[in-house]
Order: C-alpha cells, then structure tokens, then sequence
C-alpha cells in the first residue's frame, strides 16, 4: 500500500467526528461480542440442563422435594421460578384476605403466570441490543463514509489536485466506515436470530411446565369437587341409591 494511504492513515487525519463515528463502533461492537457470549451460554445451559431438570422435578414425591430438586438442576433458574410460584400457591392459606376469595385454580394460575413472565424477561434481556446494535451499526458506518468523503473532498478542493490518483485514496479510506459499520451490525443479526430461536424453545417449555404444574396443583381439588353430587344415598329402607 502507498505511503500516505490505509485505515491507520485514515484515522490519524480524519477530525473529531470520524473518531467519534470509529468509537461508537466500537463500542457496539464490544457490548454486542460480550452480551453475546454470555446470553449464548446461558442460554445453551439452560437448553440442556433443562430436560434433566424437569425429569428429575417430577420424579420427587412432594412439590417441596420437587423445588429442592430443581434448585440444584436448574442452575440458570429458568423454571424454577414457576415450581416455586406452584408451591407457594399450593400452600398459602390467608383466611380474610382478598386473594382468598379467588377460586384456587385462578390463585395458581395468577402465581404461575407472574413467574412465567419473570422467567420470559430473563430469557429476552438484551434482544434489544442485539436488535438495536444489528440494525443501526451499518448507518452509523454510512455516516462515518459519508463524512469522509466530504472531508476529503473538501481537502483535495482546497488543494487544487483533483488528479484521480488523489481523489482515489481518501474516499476509499472513507469507505471503510461503512466496512466496519456491517463487521458489527452482521454478528449481532446473526446472534439475535439464533439466540431468539433458544429462546423462543425454551419459553415453549415454560409454558408446558406452567400447564403441567396447574393441572398438579389443582387437579385433586377439580376431581373431589363434584364428589358429593355423585355420593350415593340410602332410601328409607335401607337400599343405597344413586344421588342423581
């Protein structure tokens, strides 16, 4: 490469708006690398401690040695939010309260949704940034060009050479902006797409469990509810008889 041409030359006679453009970049680049890393191993832990953790929940006998269970196995505490919401529900008792006016079935349901929506925001935090840094960094990019050019155009006018050998250098240098405004937007697209699809598996799974835990919860109250309706009487003599 010519003396007095490449990305180093570039920065080092562009003015303050280039730099502030480059470490924007830059700095879109490193939030987008590191949340990366993290959701991605979050998210793969959780995508495959989470049918061990679920086998070993149902195999308890109680839903307390159930939580228990799932303290230890769930250790990115992805469903252990709904178990605990399920037990919580199961054993509250407040006599006078409002809540105790709620049938139990929609006490549950209230508890196991509160938990299922604080699970979902945690499987979602920072898709906004991926999405943000994916769809801005190339105009940020595209603004950093557009200003060089003007820049060096600007230059070679006020130099009087508009040789093409002159002109050629500063806006190819200047187009590198827009190179590196899609070096990090298309990790951070590419990162938001796969990370959504886990996350989206992973909230199927949530809402399985929620299902599974209210049908648990509330299914023995739901069967012995219509219980007295179908005992059966005895007539005056004695005879046992059908209630219906």
């Amino acid at each position: 490469m010519a003396a007095g041409t490449g990305i180093v030359h570039y920065l080092q006679t562009s003015d303050a708006i280039t730099h502030a453009v480059a470490w924007v970049l830059l700095a879109m680049s490193m939030a987008s690398w590191c949340f990366l890393l993290v959701k991605t191993w979050m998210l793969v832990r959780a995508k495959t401690q989470g049918p061990s953790a679920l086998a070993q929940f149902w195999q308890a006998k109680t839903l307390a040695e159930g939580v228990d269970v799932m303290r230890r196995t769930d250790r990115e505490r992805i469903f252990l939010p709904l178990a605990q919401a399920a037990l919580q529900a199961s054993e509250a008792d407040m006599p006078g309260a409002l809540l105790a006016r709620v049938d139990r079935s929609e006490r549950v349901l209230r508890a196991l949704r509160q938990a299922l929506n604080t699970s979902q925001r945690r499987l979602e935090f920072g898709q906004v940034l991926l999405a943000s840094v994916g769809s801005t960094a190339p105009f940020v990019g595209l603004l950093g060009t557009v200003w060089g050019i003007y820049h060096a155009l600007g230059s070679i006018a006020s130099s009087g050479q508009a040789a093409i050998e002159n002109v050629a250098g500063p806006v190819g240098e200047a187009l590198i902006m827009t190179a590196f405004g899609l070096v990090v937007a298309i990790p951070a697209v590419l990162a938001y797409n796969i990370l959504g699809r886990l996350a989206r598996q992973l909230s199927e799974d949530l809402d399985g469990f929620a299902h599974d835990l209210h049908a648990y919860v509330c299914g023995p109250e739901a069967h012995d509810a219509p219980a007295p309706a179908r005992e059966s009487q005895r007539d005056a003599s004695g005879r046992r008889v059908s209630a219906g």
